[in-house]
C-alpha cells in the first residue's frame, strides 16, 4: 500500500510504511507532516501514526558526546574517589566516600538515560 506525505515543502508518496518509517526516523518526516494511506481520504499527523510514534528518532552528535563525556567523567571521577580511598587521613578517605558516591549517581544517570525512550512527538 502506497503512502503519501504532505509536507509544507510539497507531497511525496512512498511504496510502504516502512518507508515512511525510514524516512521519519532519517528526520525527512516530521511529526507534524501529514500521513495518508493513497486510497484514503484523511489525513492524519505523522507523531500520531502507532509505527511512527515508536519508532527512534537517531540522537544527534551532540547528545552522543555528551554520553561519552559523561562516562569519561565518571572514569575519572572514580579512580580519584579510589586513590583518595587509600590515602592515611580520614578526611581523604571520607572525600574519597563522597566522589565514589557521585560517580555511582551519575552512572545511574547515564544508564537510565541510555535506556530511556524519546517522548512521543506532538
Amino acid at each position: 500500500m502506497r503512502y503519501v506525505v504532505r509536507t509544507p515543502e510539497g507531497e511525496l508518496v512512498y511504496p510502504s510504511l516502512l518507508d515512511v518509517e525510514r524516512a521519519y526516523v532519517q528526520g525527512l518526516v516530521d511529526p507534524e507532516d501529514e500521513v495518508r494511506e493513497e486510497t484514503a481520504l484523511t489525513w492524519r499527523k505523522a507523531g500520531s501514526l502507532p509505527t511512527l510514534a515508536q519508532a527512534r528518532r537517531t540522537s544527534s552528535g551532540a547528545a552522543a558526546r555528551g554520553q561519552a563525556l559523561m562516562v569519561m567523567g565518571v572514569v575519572l571521577l572514580g579512580g580519584l574517589a579510589l586513590s583518595l580511598l587509600f590515602r592515611d587521613s580520614w578526611n581523604l578517605r571520607l572525600l574519597g566516600i563522597v566522589l565514589a558516591l557521585m560517580a555511582s549517581f551519575m552512572l545511574t544517570r547515564v544508564t537510565f538515560k541510555a535506556f530511556k525512550r524519546p517522548p512521543p512527538a506532538g
